[in-house]
């Protein structure tokens, strides 16, 4: 859960919403053939027989912003340094219009390759 106060009082954002936003925000963009499991998601999805909902996403608040960590495939051929680029773009503009809260960091782990046919 992430916190912030304002003049209204305090909002929890849960990390169910930014898996989300996030994920949807990633794989959009062209060249991300799917979101992979973080470690550690991998045991409870096969323990629970279902896909987890926050799939290769994991944000963390630091006191200079947010911190996103993206576990993605991507599709056999593409440039890797163009999708990031976008990837980092993408995900930090959703997040900020989103929330308003300041994205400092998109780490971005290429797990897989995946050929599209």
């Amino acid at each position: 859960m992430i916190y912030l106060e304002n003049q209204y009082g305090k909002i929890g954002i849960s990390q169910t919403y930014f898996a989300n936003l996030i994920g949807k925000a990633a794989s959009e963009c062209f060249g991300v053939a799917g979101m992979l499991c973080c470690p550690g998601q991998g045991l409870r999805s096969v323990i629970s027989r279902k896909e987890c909902r926050d799939k290769g996403v994991h944000v963390r608040m630091t006191p200079a912003g947010l911190i996103v960590d993206l576990h993605i495939a991507v599709a056999y051929g593409m440039n890797i340094s163009v999708i990031s680029k976008s990837i980092v773009n993408k995900v930090r503009y959703t997040v900020e219009q989103a929330t308003d809260l300041e994205v400092k960091k998109v780490n971005i782990f290429v797990d897989e390759m995946k050929n599209e046919e």
